[in-house]
């Protein structure tokens, strides 16, 4: 794996917001955020504490668990990364997995069928996914966590799209996505980069701790982000609204 170049937390956040705005918790309120969120300005403080906010909401638990001391990187597959990247091992993932969680055994296990009863559609869509792969250029960001390029990495965003990439060509892998990595020699603290008894621990009293997310209240990060901070007001329908300070949360 090469390293290309550093990358900010911001930006990762961004990218990771960016895949994730699609889901069903920011369908009451994507046309107010969808310009910041599809066209960031990463220099902008205000958008920056927005967008964390929105990722909290959703993400707040998995991004907590992740070292403080983090260094984010654009780095570059290489052939012989394909035998060190895991998948990140949730819902359908464990039936399709069984006994190995490598990108490159999953996506061989796809190949020849060799998956639980019940994963029928989940494969489907991963076969999808793999066809279209082969005919276009995706550029969006997947992520992958780990202590060092040399070392086991695990996606922690973007299984599907790097096994479709995988079943189609270890080649199309390679060339396919802007692959983001975290690198920290604490990372093995993590439940998702490895799973036992005290990280499994530290993730649960984290929850209790967070059962109302004050980073993922979006008011309060408008707020923190300026001096003046923004007014909220309620609109006809009862819901919240951002003015003040620059708008950006109604201007596409």
């Amino acid at each position: 794996m090469k390293r290309l170049h550093p990358v900010s937390e911001v930006e990762v956040i961004s990218e990771f917001l960016k895949n994730e705005f699609y889901q069903e918790n920011f369908h009451h309120d994507r046309d107010r955020f969808e310009r910041v969120v599809m066209h960031a300005d990463l220099n902008d403080e205000r958008e920056n504490a927005l967008r964390r906010a929105l990722l909290f909401r959703r993400r707040g638990h998995m991004w907590r668990e992740l070292p403080a001391n983090t260094a984010w990187w654009h780095v570059q597959i290489e052939p012989e990364d394909l035998h060190k990247i895991r998948v990140f091992p949730r819902a359908q993932w464990r039936k399709v997995a069984a006994e190995s969680f490598l990108l490159a055994d999953i996506a061989e296990r796809i190949r020849q069928n060799r998956f639980r009863n019940g994963t029928g559609h989940f494969i489907s869509k991963v076969r999808d996914l793999s066809e279209r792969l082969r005919n276009t250029i995706d550029t969006s960001s997947v992520m992958l966590i780990g202590i060092d390029e040399h070392r086991p990495m695990t996606i922690l965003e973007g299984n599907h799209r790097l096994t479709a990439a995988l079943l189609a060509s270890p080649e199309l892998l390679e060339r396919q996505f802007r692959v983001l990595a975290g690198f920290s020699p604490n990372m093995s603290d993590s439940c998702w980069y490895e799973t036992n008894f005290r990280t499994l621990w530290r993730y649960f009293k984290h929850r209790v701790s967070n059962v109302y997310d004050r980073e993922a209240d979006v008011a309060r990060a408008l707020r923190a982000a300026s001096p003046r901070g923004p007014r909220i007001l309620t609109d006809a329908q009862g819901g919240e609204s951002v003015s003040g300070g620059n708008a950006i949360l109604n201007s596409k």
